[in-house]
């Protein structure tokens, strides 16, 4: 049976355990004439131990809202929150221990250091925050996300797809309670993307992880459980169990409706 469903949400939907949630947020940028409402009062809940793709038209909010709730940029008003500490009131100092402690960050651009090998890389995030490794941990990422051959290369002597792979393990290896990628398959070749969507998938389904995708592209939308849609910064829509096709047509209907405002 299809379980897909698109529908527009007025209300939050809550999922039964929330890892991040946003309410009333809003995010103004500029002034007067100006003035450009990036986020037009969100409401909504992501669910831990899932995966979860936002996705929207240019313009619609899906990355400011992404860096406002990973505590990357400040909100106008309204609140973000990971778990029960709300990050909207936190200062720069907190923010950085937050971010540190207990959130991933997966890039386009990878982000790795090419004079570190693969294993360095991976192991920065623990470095950095002077903590200890946890081997069977590292073990274990390695092993899903097939690193196994290429700890000692440098990242000039792997791939993009292999690169991306490595700058996944680090996002994980604190046992962040969420994981924000943006755009992660953006510089891939379809291979090489499809590849590193199903490993993230794996990471929530049999690492337990959640993680909060902004893509454009609905074949990527489709390796998640769920779909957020936004458009001008405000939820638009829901999908359950997507499909590229079920985003396509989710994304269609949000054009038909801008059509008939305008």
């Amino acid at each position: 049976m299809d379980t897909t469903v698109f529908r527009p949400m007025d209300t939050p939907h809550p999922p039964a355990t929330v890892a991040v949630s946003a309410r009333s947020l809003t995010k103004v940028y500029g002034k007067g004439a100006a003035e450009v409402r990036a986020l037009d009062g969100v409401d909504v809940d992501f669910a831990a131990g899932a995966f979860t793709a936002i996705m929207g038209p240019s313009g619609s909010g899906k990355s400011t809202l992404m860096h406002v709730l990973a505590g990357l940029d400040g909100a106008t008003a309204g609140t973000a929150r990971l778990g029960a500490t709300e990050i909207t009131s936190l200062d720069d100092t907190a923010l950085t221990r937050l971010r540190r402690d207990r959130v991933g960050f997966v890039f386009q651009s990878f982000n790795l250091l090419p004079m570190f090998t693969a294993e360095q890389n991976i192991l920065l995030p623990l470095e950095l925050a002077g903590s200890a490794v946890d081997r069977e941990w590292f073990d274990t990422l390695v092993s899903t996300l097939g690193l196994g051959q290429r700890l000692t290369h440098r990242p000039a002597e792997l791939s993009g797809g292999q690169q991306q792979r490595v700058a996944i393990a680090r996002a994980l290896i604190a046992k962040p309670e969420v994981v924000f990628a943006d755009e992660p398959t953006g510089n891939l070749d379809s291979r090489s993307g499809a590849e590193v969507l199903s490993f993230l998938r794996r990471s929530v389904r049999e690492l337990g992880r959640t993680i909060i995708m902004v893509t454009h592209d609905p074949t990527a939308a489709a390796y998640a459980d769920r779909v957020v849609l936004l458009a001008d910064g405000r939820i638009a829509g829901d999908i359950a169990d997507p499909t590229p096709e079920s985003v396509l047509m989710g994304l269609e209907a949000l054009r038909a409706i801008d059509q008939v405002a305008l």
